[in-house]
């Protein structure tokens, strides 16, 4: 790394969450001063995802011979000792660790010590890191994504993130607003909701306000905000009060990201969910009900152990049946530690190939949603590189000298690629 390089930088792995305490981590060390330092904040949620931070920590050490390589994140916090044993890790910063600006201070950055992770369990505080209006950077985005809520105290079958994340805890009200607005007056126009699992925010707040609530205050108080969106919701725990918001407020962008994982009752019961088949297509349908152009995206599993053709074929239908648009689709990896891992397990092969159809699957739903939206005309808000999104996040290519990013503008749409939108501003 030459000298021009020296400024520390993060490389992020896996969800929006860790893409915010990213930026939270990099406030950090530049605060502190640190420089040629390297930190890998990782992902644990499949076992693909730790083999790709450990690749891209040794490609990292190769090409950057003298940089400090500080790894933290889900995968850091489970499993401390397998970094700590690779050659190329000079730290080890445990999920709560990552977010106290006294770890990228020269005495801890840089000191002797290889590992700094402590009980996730045992951790109850969430909101001492949240990023100023003033420090956060978000560089080159529009978009800011706010932490509400942090770890999770269900326990499904697939799943080690609670053992990376810790309980699950809530943000004061207060203090979303306060950075919602700080990120407002930043000129931010649209603001995304996140944490693990956010449908359980406010369970460990006095008088238990729910997501509905939180979003509630969030557009009374700062009614300057544009948009504000929710990340991945568990689609059974949604309040009344969200249901109420997702037919009256514009705006609350008009599309949800589910946690769905399957189709079939038998292996959701096996996952150890929250809901039945027949509770997510309710859901859609409500939802559906209530705001028209409302767009679903979802996550589902494939390969789960025991999971026959029939029980596939189940969540395939499921697609069309929730009216599903955006998939992300994981063929099961089993995680050591987890109860499914214990599972019989299915053919590694045939979850794979489960997995195709579905992402197929998923190519006809995006392809008919574009479709259907060729000829209309729609608000865009504007990134970089020409691109921009319309309110249900479909992504829209905008080639035109006017469409500054950041700013909010009618688009034609005139033609698609099967993946993206193409347009031009509308006279």
């Amino acid at each position: 790394m030459s000298a021009a390089q020296s400024k520390s930088q993060v490389i992020t792995f896996g969800c929006r969450l860790n893409s915010y305490e990213s930026e939270v981590i990099l406030g950090h060390a530049e605060k502190a001063g640190l420089e040629n330092a390297i930190i890998f904040n990782s992902c644990a949620v499949t076992a693909e995802a730790v083999r790709g931070v450990r690749q891209a920590i040794r490609k990292t050490r190769r090409e950057n011979p003298a940089a400090r390589i500080i790894v933290t994140g889900c995968a850091a916090q489970i499993d401390p000792d397998m970094f700590a044993n690779m050659l190329e890790v000079d730290l080890v910063l445990g999920n709560a660790e990552k977010l106290e600006a006294r770890s990228f201070t020269p005495a801890i950055a840089l000191g002797n010590e290889r590992v700094r992770v402590n009980d996730i369990m045992s951790v109850r505080e969430t909101a001492g890191h949240m990023v100023s209006a003033r420090e956060n950077s978000f560089e080159g985005r529009v978009r800011a994504f706010v932490q509400i809520q942090n770890g999770c105290d269900h326990r499904c079958t697939f799943c080690i993130i609670p053992y990376g994340r810790g309980p699950s805890r809530s943000v004061a009200a207060g203090s979303v607003v306060s950075e919602i607005r700080g990120l407002v007056a930043e000129g931010y126009r649209e603001v995304v909701l996140t944490g693990v699992d956010i449908t359980s925010y406010g369970a460990d707040l006095p008088g238990t306000p729910s997501l509905g609530n939180l979003a509630t205050r969030i557009l009374k108080l700062v009614p300057e905000l544009p948009r504000l969106r929710i990340s991945s919701i568990d689609p059974v725990e949604a309040d009344p009060v969200l249901m109420r918001l997702i037919a009256e407020e514009e705006r609350l962008m008009p599309h949800l990201h589910l946690s769905l994982q399957a189709g079939d009752d038998m292996i959701l019961k096996r996952m150890k969910r929250r809901h039945l088949r027949a509770d997510a297509i309710a859901f859609c349908q409500e939802a559906l009900r209530l705001r028209p152009d409302m767009i679903f995206g979802a996550d589902l599993i494939a390969g789960f152990p025991t999971e026959t053709d029939d029980m596939f074929e189940n969540s395939l239908r499921l697609v069309d049946e929730c009216g599903l648009t955006w998939l992300h689709v994981f063929p099961f990896s089993p995680r050591a530690g987890t109860p499914a891992a214990r599972m019989p397990q299915t053919d590694r092969a045939t979850g794979k190939a489960r997995a195709e159809r579905l992402r197929a699957k998923g190519t006809e739903q995006v392809h008919a949603h574009l479709e259907r939206t060729l000829g209309t005309a729609q608000t865009i808000l504007m990134e970089n590189g020409g691109i921009g999104r319309t309110r249900q996040f479909t992504p829209v290519r905008v080639m035109d000298p006017r469409a500054l990013p950041g700013s909010l503008i009618e688009v034609a749409l005139t033609g698609h690629d099967g993946k993206s939108l193409e347009g031009r501003l509308a006279a």
